[in-house]
């Protein structure tokens, strides 16, 4: 059996692609969410909300346009696919202090959100200690089934674990040449999701971050403009020095 065949991989709509992670059926969105299908749960990883000013707070002028960006696309998802749920896997936001730093209309569109799904907030090492005044609740991990979602992948755990935390990106060599792209990379026992967020950049797979984490060489699911493309290990080329 194929790895696609294992992974149960088709495209959906929307540009969407239905994949199997241990024994359960998700779709990845082009956004970069994961959407458990049975369970109307939403899952993003690392939006890393309010980075662009705490970069401004140190000198390095971005837009602060990264908070409102992410939080668009994440109501676009909602709208949707309406879930019950939205859980955020860690690093939700950059530091400590970002979710006071977030402007009056970046907040009410959180609370709106807050309207649609419960949410559930699951700590990172960026925001080990989330806002209290944050809608939802808090937690270091959530089991669901036989999945476990948390932010950071612990190689040698049980299948089932869904994580983000690496921003994982693959540099997939095509007849045009090689493109860069956020993906999702899975052995379809565990899988690290894309970040999220607007302003967060990717670590390439076949960095050794990445080394034990996967049982047999995986597949990516690689976030492209307007869908989700696959692609197997042989496709996949390191980042140029």
């Amino acid at each position: 059996m194929s790895p696609a065949q294992i992974l149960g991989l088709r495209a959906a709509e929307g540009g969407a692609m239905d994949l199997t992670l241990a024994g359960e059926a998700t779709r990845l969105l082009p956004s970069g969410a994961l959407l458990l299908t049975a369970r109307a749960v939403l899952v993003v990883a690392d939006l890393h909300l309010e980075k662009g000013s705490a970069f401004a707070r140190r000198g390095q002028l971005l837009p602060p346009l990264d908070t409102r960006e992410t939080l668009r696309r994440l109501a676009l998802d909602v709208l949707a696919e309406s879930p019950r749920q939205i859980l955020f896997l860690g690093d939700a936001f950059h530091d400590r202090e970002a979710s006071r730093r977030m402007s009056d209309p970046d907040r009410d569109a959180l609370e709106a959100l807050a309207q649609s799904a419960s949410l559930v907030w699951i700590t990172g090492n960026h925001d080990p200690e989330p806002d209290a005044d944050l809608p939802g609740e808090a937690a270091d991990e959530v089991r669901l089934g036989d999945l476990v979602l948390r932010h950071e992948p612990h190689p040698g755990t049980a299948p089932g674990e869904i994580a983000g935390h690496l921003h994982p990106c693959a540099r997939i060599a095509t007849l045009r040449g090689a493109v860069r792209r956020r993906c999702l990379v899975t052995d379809g026992e565990r899988a690290v999701l894309p970040a999220y967020g607007a302003f967060t950049g990717g670590l390439n797979v076949l960095d050794p971050a990445f080394a034990g984490l996967f049982a047999r060489p995986p597949i990516v699911a690689a976030l492209g403009d307007s869908r989700v493309h696959a692609a197997g290990a042989r496709s996949l080329r390191p980042d140029r020095s």
